[in-house]
């Protein structure tokens, strides 16, 4: 399995936290009919989806190298976390994602910017980690980039009702000063800048990278399943405005279409990464 590319001068990274059955495809997809199920099962299993129509996801990071900076964007799930309304990965004691790191020679303190694409838990996790009861950044020379607006959507949520993966994934971020809070159209350097992408989050946007062209875009949560790229209009029912998320997603596959722009997703199954092609109405990630 591919988790290592090159494209141009950036150099790009996948780590793999955990990769599995998820949720049944029609609990996560509501719009998804059992007619549009049957006709989409031969190309889904066994890659995408099980025999008992069960989503095959993945949760991952990328780590890129542009030639002036390592860069992680979204840090998955983390350990040690509160999450009790998802029983796999509350309290996780895993070691799958320091190894995912290790494998391509780089540890904590090679990081110099981390980047989230958006503040949901399973993309802020390894933001921190435990030390002696308390929460600290798990990459200590790194700043960490988060929207403006995101974050204060998240914090305002938090002061209404508590929200464990904020408290310890983000806030202490932003308490330790290691957290700059940009624009959804933030640049860094000239190799990295963000694409809006609203409605899975209130500002949820996706990653551009190489110099003078978009050589690679890293998706975050605009797709969680190959699924919605043929079908571009069905969101998971987690959506925050799911028209909203409807048309960023359409926007941004009609964008990359049939371009050399490598697509990099999160929660794709493996290979995960590929390039963007018609197919019908829809699209499809070819990935060989």
């Amino acid at each position: 399995m591919t988790t290592s590319f090159m494209v141009d001068d950036l150099t790009v990274y996948r780590i793999i936290e955990r990769e599995g059955v998820s949720l049944p495809a029609r609990d996560m997809f509501p719009d998804l009919t059992p007619e549009l199920l049957v006709e989409n099962r031969s190309w889904m299993h066994p890659t995408a989806l099980t025999s008992e129509d069960i989503l095959i996801l993945c949760c991952q990071s990328y780590v890129v190298r542009t030639p002036h900076h390592t860069i992680l964007i979204d840090t998955c799930i983390g350990n040690d976390k509160q999450l009790p309304q998802y029983p796999t990965w509350h309290m996780q004691t895993s070691d799958s994602y320091m190894r995912g790191l290790a494998v391509h020679g780089l540890t904590v303190g090679d990081i110099d910017y981390v980047v989230c694409t958006h503040l949901h838990i399973d993309h802020v996790g390894w933001n921190t980690r435990l030390e002696n009861g308390r929460w600290i950044p798990t990459f200590p020379n790194a700043r960490y980039l988060f929207t403006k607006q995101e974050y204060d959507y998240w914090s305002a949520e938090n002061d209404k009702e508590r929200r464990n993966s904020f408290m310890e994934s983000v806030l202490p971020i932003v308490e330790a000063n290691r957290a700059d809070l940009v624009s959804n159209t933030h640049q860094l350097g000239d190799h990295v800048r963000f694409l809006p992408t609203p409605g899975h989050t209130p500002d949820h946007v996706a990653i551009c990278l190489g110099r003078g062209h978009d050589h690679v875009v890293i998706l975050g949560d605009l797709m969680h399943s190959p699924l919605q790229m043929r079908y571009p209009d069905i969101s998971p029912y987690f959506e925050h405005d799911k028209a909203q998320s409807n048309a960023s997603r359409r926007d941004l596959l009609t964008r990359y279409c049939e371009t050399s722009t490598l697509c990099c997703t999160i929660h794709f199954p493996s290979p995960s990464v590929g390039r963007i092609k018609h197919w019908g109405d829809g699209f499809r990630l070819e990935t060989n």
